[in-house]
């Protein structure tokens, strides 16, 4: 009986670990019009003790117009706009059971003046990236797919986790039947 319960009930995500659901603007995005604010949304609430982010643009220039908030799940970072090119926003926080979590979101402002197509960005010594700008994208499609990418990132864990326990509950389906079986 207690195997039949435990089976229905799926098992809880493992919350321990945090990890970036979404970003505005998202990874990749190609913008022309350079937002206010960088903002960086979490699986968890990050602790501000523990959370540091850096923007750095094009010749690495720091980009980050001042400290981070915090809001539930969400840092926002003020965003000072500089040359055309490509923007790193690094971030490493805490785990609530104290592994670390860090990473990065990558974009390209493609308005302003451009880069100096010599110099790069590296979000580590051994990457170096081009700030080569690039075309303006079409009015609208720079954050077309995020909310769709941001909740189907968010609903992960609990697909992961349901399709586990239905794997668990055909696995005590098939041993019941079998036991049955060997009983007649």
């Amino acid at each position: 009986m207690a195997l039949g319960v435990s089976l229905l009930v799926p098992p809880a995500p493992a919350a321990a670990h945090n990890q970036l659901t979404g970003s505005d603007p998202r990874d990749g995005a190609r913008i022309a019009t350079a937002p206010a604010r960088i903002e960086l949304r979490f699986l968890a609430k990050p602790d501000p003790a523990t959370t540091k982010v850096t923007v750095t643009g094009p010749d690495n220039v720091a980009a980050a117009g001042g400290a981070p908030t915090f809001s539930g799940t969400r840092v926002s970072v003020p965003f000072q706009a500089g040359r055309a090119g490509l923007y790193i926003v690094g971030y490493q926080l805490q785990s609530s059971d104290g592994h670390p979590v860090s990473g990065e979101v990558r974009f390209t402002l493609t308005s302003g003046t451009p880069a100096d197509p010599s110099a790069s960005v590296s979000g580590t010594p051994s990457a170096p990236a081009s700030a080569a700008p690039a075309a303006p994208t079409p009015t609208g499609s720079a954050g077309a797919a995020e909310p769709t990418a941001a909740r189907d990132s968010d609903r992960s864990p609990w697909l992961w986790a349901g399709l586990g326990a239905l794997a668990l509950l055909a696995a005590g389906a098939a041993t019941l039947a079998f036991r049955r079986r060997q009983t007649r």
